[in-house]
């Protein structure tokens, strides 16, 4: 963001409560951009046989993960998550449990993770171009954003910390 949205005038460094930040360098305006990150909501949707891992058709060609979906203005997260298992998989989320919460200051978000038993037939949207159903003792996460969700569950899962890579 290079110029205020209110006024149109150039932004520049402002010190903030002992942080810097983008402002407007009119005085009337007062504007001040605060880069505040983006809730998500993941999902690791559990199915007969395994977790549902997906690859984004945008993404590189080996890279899968747990279903994601922003935050809606005023939605539940909760119902975020039933939502976007519902919309990215056609999956019905019979039980929902939360994870935890997650900071993925890599892509500025904030990534609230949740446990989704899935129902019914999985048919991928237009975000989606495939998927694997991959078994819970052979499912590991990375070291960031939502794979450290994936850890997290896997290791209370099966008591111990996830062995073998995806």
């Amino acid at each position: 963001m290079n110029y205020c949205p209110q006024c149109a005038t150039p932004l520049g460094d402002v010190l903030i409560d002992g942080e810097i930040r983008k402002g407007c360098g009119e005085q009337s305006c007062g504007y001040i951009h605060f880069n505040n990150p983006t809730p998500v909501v993941a999902m690791i949707v559990e199915v007969d046989g395994g977790v549902v891992m997906a690859h984004n058709v945008n993404w590189p060609k080996k890279f899968y993960s747990i279903i994601t979906g922003f935050l809606e203005a005023g939605e539940d997260p909760l119902e975020c998550a039933k939502r976007e298992t519902l919309e990215e998989l056609n999956l019905h989320a019979v039980e929902t449990s939360l994870i935890g919460v997650y900071g993925f200051a890599q892509q500025n978000q904030v990534i609230i993770a949740y446990h989704v038993r899935g129902a019914g037939e999985i048919k991928l949207n237009e975000e989606l171009d495939d998927y694997k159903i991959v078994p819970v003792e052979e499912l590991k996460g990375w070291g960031m954003g939502t794979g450290l969700a994936i850890n997290e569950w896997v290791e209370a899962r099966l008591g111990r910390p996830p062995e073998q890579a995806f």
